[in-house]
């Protein structure tokens, strides 16, 4: 059998392919994607600690003119927050491209290559990101829509039920919630999915911002059940990277008298800031994760529906397809250079040995 057939054979990747190959991904590229993840993430450090400050100073300050600085500040943090949220999408859409060529050539993983095609389509990435901010905002609104909805059946049934019996009403309130979670997570991530992979059809495809939300429509298809494992695996790894981050601090002020309770309603200034540059640091960690599975869920999507592994074959072996007006090629480049940033394949020579997602 021919050996170029057998590297780009790649099987359907379920919830914990997905989940073990972007770890292994990330153990490998750790010290690049902590870079590339950091700027945004130190934006919104700053806009978390200007609140902070701001916030706790509004309700002890006696000076007017504080008072009216304190809400300058306050409401600068949070438009400083604002915008190092949209710089996080939009590097994660600028790392896309720079993933997906390493996945499929082999091309090393940098910070300058993934700048690089920031900066390159940076206006078409933040109108795609203020885009996709906005839907997620739609679906979390459907989502707590349903949530509210079965919670409402919830009370009517603790309602009937409390006449009845204790153990039903018990049971009830546990099935209720649990279905009420359930519908919200689903509701959320059918319509969150729908636009997850806007990044990767402007920045490898090199759609414009509206054609690659149709495209992101159309390719994004039985994929709610991978992001909702890839969301619930992010989620704790984040909060246990947090803690494990928190044990110094909370250690240290323990020591000094702080009240360590949950709500920090009299944490004092230092430790509250602290505290939220630990919650940064550990999304710093984390965010890699995203971008790597997301790249991941785009190359098998297309692997499932277009037979992009014979695309990449035909990309790999035949010479480049000559442009003729008029005329449409069948195989289309693995990798478009029209309006994506620059890119060069590399040589037959030092092409990827390993599989199609490079991870033999």
């Amino acid at each position: 059998m021919n050996p170029i057939s057998n590297e780009l054979a790649l099987a359907p990747l379920g919830a914990g392919d997905l989940i073990d190959r972007a770890v292994r991904l990330y153990r490998r590229q750790f010290l690049t994607l902590i870079r590339i993840a950091t700027p945004p993430v130190l934006v919104s450090a700053l806009g978390s600690t200007m609140v902070t400050i701001a916030f706790r100073e509004l309700s002890s300050t006696s000076s007017e003119l504080r008072l009216v600085m304190y809400v300058f500040v306050f409401i600068g943090g949070l438009v400083v927050t604002l915008c190092g949220s949209l710089f996080s999408l939009i590097v994660m859409g600028g790392a896309t491209r720079n993933l997906v060529a390493h996945l499929v050539w082999n091309e090393p993983v940098t910070a300058r290559t993934t700048y690089r095609a920031v900066k390159e389509r940076f206006w078409g990435l933040l109108g795609a990101s203020i885009l996709v901010a906005l839907w997620l905002a739609f679906a979390a609104i459907i989502a707590s829509m349903g949530y509210g909805f079965l919670s409402f059946i919830m009370v009517m049934a603790v309602a009937v039920g409390s006449s009845i019996s204790p153990w039903i009403t018990t049971f009830a309130v546990g099935l209720g919630t649990f279905g009420a979670i359930t519908l919200a997570l689903i509701l959320f991530f059918l319509l969150a999915g729908r636009m997850a992979y806007v990044p990767q059809a402007m920045l490898v495809e090199g759609r414009s911002v509206f054609s690659a939300i149709g495209r992101s429509f159309s390719l994004a298809s039985g994929n709610v059940k991978r992001l909702m494992a890839m969301a619930m695996f992010t989620f704790f790894a984040t909060y246990s990277a947090l803690m494990l981050l928190m044990i110094p601090l909370g250690w240290y002020g323990y020591l000094n008298g702080v009240d360590l309770s949950p709500f920090g309603s009299s944490w004092p200034t230092w430790y509250a800031i602290g505290y939220q540059v630990i919650l940064q640091c550990s999304h710093i960690m984390l965010a890699p994760i995203w971008m790597l599975g997301l790249s991941l869920l785009y190359v098998d999507e297309r692997v499932r529906h277009e037979g992009y592994d014979i695309e990449l074959m035909a990309a790999r072996q035949l010479p480049e397809m000559p442009k003729l007006p008029g005329v449409v090629s069948p195989f289309a480049p693995a990798l478009v250079t029209g309006r994506a940033p620059r890119f060069v394949a590399p040589p037959p020579g030092q092409m990827n040995t390993g599989s199609v997602l490079g991870l033999n």
